[in-house]
């Protein structure tokens, strides 16, 4: 009888022994399974791209004339113009990703676009996020009232209500230089430029380019500040690390300097807007050069007289 209960309990310790293993080895198996899927990149290489015949783009579609659909639901704009020649040139389709600008970085580190092309500004926050490539167009910022309220400096705007998009660096500069203004954030750039319309703002702050644009089209308005902050770039961005496609839009973007492609673009798309009002020289940059200089360094916007981006845009 005592060798009966010995020889029982011996093999009910085996039994938990083997079972404490093969959960030990299952639950290594996941473990090992999971950092695999941690360490690999969400984005879709160059080739991975060319390979699927499309490449995914995020843009704005209600930023006029910058990114916007039309009323034949096309994608029109600035960065369109720039993303159709892109596509084509890679040798792939491109499908659109409409975006918001609180979304941009998201949109690169989710993989849920491969670029965006979205009037992004380059700063150094956002470039701990993503990759930005050489940049194409130049700008600061800039705020639009109503003409029998005109706002002309920040100051002015103490005690009153600042219309921003969330995700720009607009809202970012008044959160940091001007606390006492009281901002109010909207998601998408046509539920702020209503909410001007409607009267539940006395301002808006945006690239002055557009803020321009709008002004322009919309009596009643004009742009008071017409430069606030430094003057920065616009560039596309790619998911962090992604550098085959980083270096090949680099490699795009010194090309099409030969043929001033962008300067084409400001023709095709901005100037109908604009007319002699801007300065194209003042927005446009051919080759990823800004004016001769490293194209990360920035200078003060305080130069007054005819709209050039020095004196006018704003970042986005």
């Amino acid at each position: 009888m005592k060798k009966f209960i010995a020889f029982l309990l011996t093999a009910i310790l085996g039994i938990v022994a083997l079972t404490g293993c093969g959960s030990s080895t299952a639950d290594n198996s996941e473990t090992s399974t999971e950092g695999a899927a941690g360490g690999s990149e969400i984005y879709r290489t160059l080739d991975e791209i060319k390979e699927s015949g499309t490449i995914k783009i995020g843009v704005f579609s209600d930023k006029n004339p910058f990114g916007y659909v039309d009323e034949n639901g096309e994608y029109q704009g600035y960065d369109i113009y720039f993303a159709e020649r892109l596509a084509k040139d890679l040798g792939v389709e491109v499908e659109y990703v409409p975006t918001e600008a609180a979304n941009r970085v998201e949109y690169l580190e989710s993989g849920k676009v491969d670029v965006i092309l979205a009037n992004f500004t380059v700063t150094e926050e956002r470039a701990q996020s993503v990759d930005f490539a050489l940049p194409y167009m130049k700008v600061a910022l800039g705020v639009v009232s109503p003409d029998d309220a005109l706002i002309t400096s920040p100051d002015e705007l103490k005690g009153k209500t600042l219309i921003v998009t969330k995700g720009t660096t607009a809202e970012t500069y008044f959160t940091e230089n001007y606390p006492d203004v009281e901002l109010l954030k909207f998601d998408q750039y046509t539920e702020a430029y209503n909410a001007l319309l409607d009267g539940r703002g006395d301002a808006f702050s945006t690239d002055n380019t557009e803020v321009l644009a709008w002004a322009i089209q919309n009596e009643g308005f004009s742009v008071g500040i017409e430069s606030l902050g430094n003057i920065d770039t616009i560039a596309p961005a790619v998911s962090k690390g992604n550098e085959t496609l980083l270096n090949a839009i680099n490699d795009e973007i010194k090309s099409l300097a030969d043929e001033q492609f962008f300067h084409a673009d400001y023709k095709e798309t901005l100037e109908p807007v604009y007319g002699d009002d801007v300065d194209p020289e003042s927005l446009v940059v051919e080759g990823g050069v800004v004016d001769g200089t490293d194209a990360a360094q920035t200078e003060p916007a305080e130069e007054k007289g005819k709209i050039t981006v020095a004196a006018s845009a704003i970042s986005g």
